[in-house]
C-alpha cells in the first residue's frame, strides 16, 4: 500500500514537471516526506486486513470515528423553553378531543400554556411530523391501551395526524372508551382500548358501604389482548388506577391476594400497590411476547412512564391546580416518591422484556415522559373540564378541577413527539 502511494505521488510530480509546473527540489522532498508520514499513520491506525464498512463497502471506518458517533437522544432530561409559534392544531375544531380536554372551547382564555416546547439537555427534539408518522403507520395498526391518559394521548395523536390527512371514525362505544379511526389514504388504523389495570378488572364495586376496584391478577383483559395479532404497535399507559382502593385476586377470583386502601374496612391483608403494579406490567409484557409468536412483521410495544398530577390537595375533595402561569423550571419541583417509583417500574420492566425478546421482531421500549410532565402544572384543564365551569359555584356547589389530564393542544402533544422519534429509532 505504501509503495503504491509513493509511486503514484512520484508520477504526479513527473506530470507536473512535464506541464512546466516545476517544484523546487527542496519542496519536492518535503512533500514526499509528508506522503510517507501519511502512509505510516494509515498503517498505525487501520488494520489492512479489516473488512470494509457494511454501510459503505469502499470505505473503512476508523476506530476514533466510531467512538464519536452520537448516542441515542435522552428525551427525559431537559427543560421547557418558550416557543412563540402557534400550536400544531386547532383545539376547538378537532373532533377527536373529548369534551373535558378542550380547554379553550370550555372557556379557558389564558393561552400561555400553548407556547412552550421541550428542549432535551444534550440533543434536539425534532418537531412532530404528521407526514413522517403516517408514512411509518402505512398499512399498520397502532393501539393505545390503558386508562384515560392513554386515551388523552391517542386523541392528541389523532389531532396531530388529522391536520395532515383526514381520518374516519369507524367504531365508537357509548362512552368513547373504545374507538377506532382509519386513514384511508394510508391504510392506517389507530384504536383506543380501555383497560386501566391492563389485566381483567371490575371498576368501582361497592360492598358494605366501601367502594373499591377488583383486580384479577392472573386473568388477562381479552378486550385488547385478543386483538394483538392485528396490532403492529401498542402504546401502553397505565398506573393511576392502581392508587385507588382495590382488592386483588389470584386463581380466577377464588384466592384473595390482598387489598390496597381498604384493609381495615374489609378485614384483608394490606398490599403495596407498587408490588401489584410491577406484577401486572411484568405479566402483561410476558403474555404479549407469548402471544406474539414471532410474526412476519416488526412490532413495537411502547410503555409510557407515569404522568404526575398537580392537585393542590386531595383530588377527590375538589383540590384545584394552583400553578397555572408557567412550567416549572428545571429543579424547581422534585419528583415525588410515588411518581418516581411508578416510573422506575415501567423503565425496568420494559428493559427486562426487551432483553428477554432479544433480537426477535418484537421490540419493547419505554417512553420516559415523567420528568417533563412533572414540570407542566399549567397544562391541565383545571376548572375548564366542562363548559360554564363556575356555574356550580354560583349555585353553592364546589367547582371540580382536573389536574391530571392535559388540555389539547398542550403538553400531551410532546408525548407523541417523543413517541414518533422513539419508534423511528431502530
Amino acid at each position: 500500500m505504501g509503495a503504491m502511494f509513493t509511486s503514484n505521488f512520484l508520477k504526479t510530480q513527473q506530470q507536473l514537471q512535464n506541464d512546466k509546473l516545476l517544484l523546487p527540489k527542496r519542496e519536492f522532498v518535503t512533500y514526499a516526506l509528508y506522503a510517507l508520514i501519511a502512509v505510516a499513520l494509515l498503517y498505525l491506525f487501520v488494520d489492512p486486513a479489516a473488512p470494509a464498512s457494511p454501510a459503505n463497502p469502499s470505505s473503512v471506518a476508523a476506530p476514533w470515528i466510531q467512538e464519536e458517533l452520537p448516542l441515542p437522544c435522552d428525551y427525559s432530561d431537559g427543560e421547557w423553553v418558550p416557543d412563540p409559534r402557534p400550536p400544531p392544531y386547532n383545539g376547538t375544531a378537532c373532533d377527536a378531543i373529548k369534551d373535558g380536554r378542550s380547554c379553550m372551547a370550555n372557556g379557558r382564555t389564558d393561552t400561555g400554556y400553548l407556547h412552550w416546547r421541550w428542549q432535551p439537555r444534550r440533543c434536539d427534539l425534532p418537531d412532530f411530523s404528521p407526514e413522517a408518522f403516517l408514512r411509518w403507520l402505512r398499512n399498520k395498526h397502532m393501539a393505545f391501551v390503558g386508562d384515560s391518559l392513554a386515551r388523552n394521548q391517542a386523541e392528541s395523536l389523532m389531532c396531530l395526524l388529522s391536520s395532515w390527512s383526514p381520518a374516519e371514525l369507524v367504531h365508537r362505544d357509548t362512552d368513547g372508551r373504545f374507538r377506532r379511526w382509519v386513514f384511508r389514504e394510508h391504510n392506517a388504523t389507530v384504536s383506543i382500548f380501555w383497560s386501566p389495570f391492563l389485566v381483567r378488572g371490575a371498576e368501582k364495586s361497592e360492598r358494605d358501604g366501601v367502594r373499591f376496584n377488583e383486580v384479577f391478577l392472573d386473568e388477562f383483559d381479552e378486550r385488547w389482548m385478543s386483538e394483538l395479532a392485528g396490532v403492529d404497535a401498542a402504546v401502553v399507559s397505565a398506573g393511576q388506577w392502581f392508587r385507588i382502593p382495590s382488592v386483588y385476586y389470584h386463581g380466577g377470583g377464588r384466592v384473595v391476594a390482598g387489598c390496597y386502601g381498604c384493609a381495615a374496612e374489609m378485614n384483608r391483608t394490606e398490599t403495596s400497590f407498587f408490588a401489584v403494579f410491577r406484577d401486572v406490567v411484568k405479566r402483561t409484557l410476558a403474555e404479549v411476547s407469548r402471544r406474539h409468536g414471532g410474526g412476519d412483521g416488526k412490532k413495537v410495544v411502547a410503555l409510557m412512564t407515569f404522568s404526575p398530577s398537580h392537585f393542590d390537595g386531595e383530588w377527590n375533595k375538589g383540590a384545584p391546580c394552583t400553578e397555572t402561569e408557567r412550567p416549572y423550571r428545571k429543579g424547581e419541583r422534585q419528583l415525588g416518591y410515588t411518581e418516581a417509583e411508578m416510573r422506575k417500574i415501567v423503565v425496568e420492566e420494559a428493559a427486562e422484556a426487551a432483553s428477554a425478546a432479544g433480537r426477535t421482531d418484537l421490540r419493547f421500549v419505554a417512553v420516559d415522559v415523567t420528568a417533563l410532565a412533572n414540570m407542566r402544572p399549567d397544562g391541565h384543564p383545571g376548572p375548564y373540564m366542562r363548559k360554564n365551569p363556575f356555574a356550580a359555584a354560583a349555585e353553592g356547589r364546589p367547582v371540580q378541577h382536573d389536574c391530571l389530564h392535559w388540555c389539547m393542544p398542550g403538553p400531551v402533544d410532546t408525548f407523541n413527539q417523543i413517541l414518533l422519534h422513539t419508534i423511528l429509532r431502530r
